[in-house]
């Protein structure tokens, strides 16, 4: 009964005198807890406001779990650290405070992005799904100018915490961004080139881009603040600096309004009195025809003496756009010029060439005897 009075005396002199050691224990066991519990309820949370017709909901709570958690686990720590310094007053501590300002700051800026970047996902997703008109380009702009506006208001309010003057922060990087700007010049203006991309919007992620003046032709699949990505026909990337579609045109064949029909089609000089009735049956087919567009300019006209047939060309518009429907009205429209000029009793010519005897072809029946 002695030994047992005096362990249990031991063990609370210990306690008493060791208190800080209980108290770190008991900062990081509730944060622990604390975290535990969080991420629990804000999971089953999040799974109910998933079945609600609300999307922004459980957006909200998908980018404050992460964030959430290391912000509790700073907060411990960072008391089970005040708690150490009281006791030992080693100088390192000192440095506790603002790195737990710091912390929370970066904690609070990576949640705003995680939100942008949800919010962003989702409109995405819900504009692709309505099949109402979406601009994604617009929307990946907005989100991008929210991530670098919180990235730069939570550096300058850390400098603010950690001591440092903002106006002569911004006086220093006035005076040198004159030396920065001649530095990076290449960098400067492919930022300033992703700009006048987003606000001039010549083309948009989705649309078929081509150059006439660089063999640049492809879907624009991003456009970022120093490249943008176009996906060539053969499947291949193409990274293109932004400042360089300020110094060439581009051609944007997905905001065309019509896609033109303009074939030559030759006849044999044999036939040229058909000519007339060709043409105009021809002309006819085309005004009839349902896919193609009668308010647009159509015209059907013999124009050449070719060496080896005479020329009609065929000019018109279709109605769609769709590149498989137009090979599939072309095809159908070459076909009845091909069924107009048979039944005409023509033929669609070929290069021939004609030889001319002045005197005729005699045969010695001798010698072919």
């Amino acid at each position: 009964m002695e030994v047992a009075n005096e362990l249990m005396g031991s063990i609370a002199g210990w306690a008493g005198a060791n208190t800080w050691i209980v108290q770190v224990f008991i900062v990081v066991f509730l944060a622990l807890l604390l975290d535990f519990a969080q991420r629990r309820i804000l999971k089953r949370l999040h799974r109910r406001l998933v079945l609600t017709s609300n999307p922004w909901d459980d957006t909200l709570v998908a980018a404050a779990v992460t964030p959430l958690s290391i912000l509790i686990w700073i907060l411990g720590i960072s008391f089970a650290a005040d708690i150490v310094g009281a006791r030992t007053d080693a100088p390192i501590f000192e440095a506790v405070e603002p790195i737990r300002y710091v912390s929370v700051i970066c904690a609070m800026a990576w949640f705003l992005i995680r939100l942008t970047n949800g919010v962003q996902a989702e409109m995405v997703v819900r504009g692709s799904a309505s099949g109402a008109p979406f601009d994604r380009t617009t929307a990946d702009a907005i989100a991008t100018l929210v991530r670098a506006s919180v990235v730069i208001t939570a550096a300058l309010v850390i400098l603010q915490t950690l001591g440092f003057s903002i106006s002569g922060v911004l006086a220093f990087g006035g005076i040198g961004g004159v030396a920065v700007g001649f530095a990076a010049k290449d960098l400067l203006a492919n930022f300033f080139g992703g700009l006048i991309l987003y606000f001039d919007q010549p083309f948009k992620v989705g649309e078929w881009i081509r150059s006439p003046d660089r063999e640049i032709e492809g879907t624009v699949e991003n456009i970022g603040w120093r490249l943008t990505t176009i996906r060539s026909f053969a499947k291949r990337p193409i990274y293109v600096p932004n400042s360089t579609f300020s110094s060439i045109a581009v051609e944007n064949p997905s905001r065309m309004s019509h896609r033109r029909i303009y074939e030559t089609v030759g006849i044999r000089y044999s036939d040229a009195a058909q000519m007339l009735d060709i043409v105009t049956a021809v002309k006819d087919m085309l005004l009839q025809h349902s896919e193609i567009d009668t308010t647009q300019t159509l015209m059907v006209n013999f124009n050449s003496f070719a060496p080896s047939s005479l020329d009609f060309f065929i000019y018109a518009f279709t109605r769609t756009t769709n590149w498989v429907q137009f090979h599939a009205i072309k095809q159908d429209v070459l076909l009845n010029i091909e069924r107009i000029i048979r039944e005409n009793n023509a033929e669609i010519a070929f290069p021939t060439s004609t030889l001319h005897l002045p005197e005729g072809v005699t045969i010695n029946e001798s010698a072919a005897g």
